[in-house]
């Protein structure tokens, strides 16, 4: 098994990602050969919560260009997380 702390890499803190923390949905930047059962696992023993649900998806590049050189943004991987209810996590101190 994986170190927990080489699936997760970091939280994401968009507003929309804040807006579903409510939800008790919360999204992470994952390893991208990470699996559902091993985030599942790495949030799990990292948080210490029960997590109900995993869905992932492959962020793609985006153009962009820097002066006159154009290349692309990173390929990534994102996880959202549904925690059983009244389950969370402390990104900030406070939710």
């Amino acid at each position: 098994m994986k170190d927990p702390r080489e699936v997760i890499i970091r939280p994401i803190v968009t507003e929309h990602s804040y807006d579903q923390m409510e939800n008790n949905v919360y999204t992470f930047e994952v390893a991208k050969d990470s699996n559902k059962v091993e985030i599942r696992q790495a949030i799990e023993a990292i948080f210490n919560v029960s997590v109900v649900k995993v869905n992932t998806l492959n962020v793609k590049p985006k153009p962009k260009r820097v002066r006159y050189q154009v290349g692309q943004t990173r390929t990534w991987k994102k996880a959202m997380v549904t925690l059983k209810e009244g389950d969370t996590i402390e990104l900030f101190g406070a939710n």
